[in-house]
């Protein structure tokens, strides 16, 4: 799938990161945002290990009922509940994250939307049931989407949906939000070396001791990529920074003869019919998760205007050449 890449951006690098080789490398996984989130740590003991990436998890699920779309409960959907109303005062963390996404629905010309949640539920219908939304469906979903529809005031911590029935979906930013919030929480307890994964989105701090970097793997096979391990062109090595990936190799349906994938293009309500797959490479998670879906929509020219506003963004797009798995893995293991 990520073949005939398209380089948007400059190659990163690293330098070899030798301070305290005596850390031992600790792994953990657990369920959260409807996905297995992993995280990778080197430090001192077992002991510390176990402390910092408990309370790195406890800060994932105190996110999901945040911004959870899936429950009823959550702050998100209650401020759903509340559309057509007044202003609704919003946590700091919701509020960062829906100035974010609002930023880039004006710099993406409304390619991101996280408004677009109507549409998204019809198509996860469809996902399930291989029957294609009607055209009055879709268009009723449109109806309720807009960015300028949504009012936030990050001064004041409020948020306002104008129009009756709108609903938010946060699937398209808010993991690479919570990988970032982790390695807050990890910083926080001592630990400096650490990567966080949740589905197709990492973010790494420094490289793990002795190394240059950590030992992504590379869906994209172009020499262009950033810190590539000369033992293995298939890896990229990266620290400091975060990576995720979007395109339908894996959340796609075939209805009729023709493939959709679970990305909707919120200007047009439709699941996407191109064959692309995406790479976004970035300072943080809330940046590199939420470009990857208008970078999927815009095409190569708008794309790169667009990830010219975000410093020390990259971007890389691969066209329909096979079949590959775009999601990267990271902390690859040498042979």
């Amino acid at each position: 799938m990520m073949l005939a890449v398209v380089a948007l951006a400059a190659t990163l690098s690293g330098s070899v990161h030798a301070d305290a080789l005596e850390l031992t490398r600790y792994e953990y996984t657990e369920y959260h945002m409807g996905v297995d989130v992993r995280i990778v740590v080197y430090t001192e003991n077992k002991e510390k290990a176990e402390k910092a990436v408990s309370a790195a998890f406890e800060r994932f699920a105190q996110l999901d009922t945040i911004m959870s779309d899936y429950r009823a409960d959550s702050e998100l959907m209650q401020l759903c509940a509340k559309a057509g109303g007044p202003p609704v005062r919003t946590s700091k963390e919701l509020t960062k994250v829906l100035a974010h996404a609002q930023e880039l629905s004006r710099r993406s010309q409304g390619a991101f939307d996280i408004t677009c949640s109507p549409s998204v539920r019809l198509w996860r219908t469809a996902r399930k049931s291989h029957i294609l939304p009607t055209e009055a469906q879709i268009a009723a979903a449109v109806n309720l989407t807009g960015w300028q529809k949504l009012q936030v005031n990050a001064r004041k911590h409020t948020a306002r949906l104008a129009q009756q029935g709108m609903l938010l979906d946060l699937g398209g930013i808010g993991k690479g939000f919570a990988n970032d919030e982790a390695q807050k929480v990890l910083k926080h307890f001592g630990i400096r070396c650490a990567l966080v994964e949740a589905g197709g989105d990492i973010v790494v701090t420094n490289a793990p001791p002795g190394t240059r970097g950590w030992r992504i793997q590379a869906q994209i096979h172009n020499n262009e990529l950033p810190s590539l391990d000369p033992q293995d062109p298939r890896v990229m090595l990266l620290s400091n920074c975060s990576i995720s990936t979007s395109g339908d190799t894996e959340q796609f349906v075939d209805i009729g003869g023709q493939r959709f994938s679970h990305i909707v293009n919120p200007l047009t309500g439709r699941a996407l019919t191109n064959r692309i797959a995406v790479m976004v490479i970035a300072p943080t998670g809330i940046v590199t998760d939420g470009l990857t879906k208008p970078v999927s929509i815009l095409g190569v020219e708008k794309t790169r205007d667009l990830v010219s506003t975000y410093p020390g963004a990259h971007v890389w797009i691969g066209f329909d050449r096979g079949d590959e798995k775009p999601t990267p893995r990271g902390d690859q293991r040498a042979p």
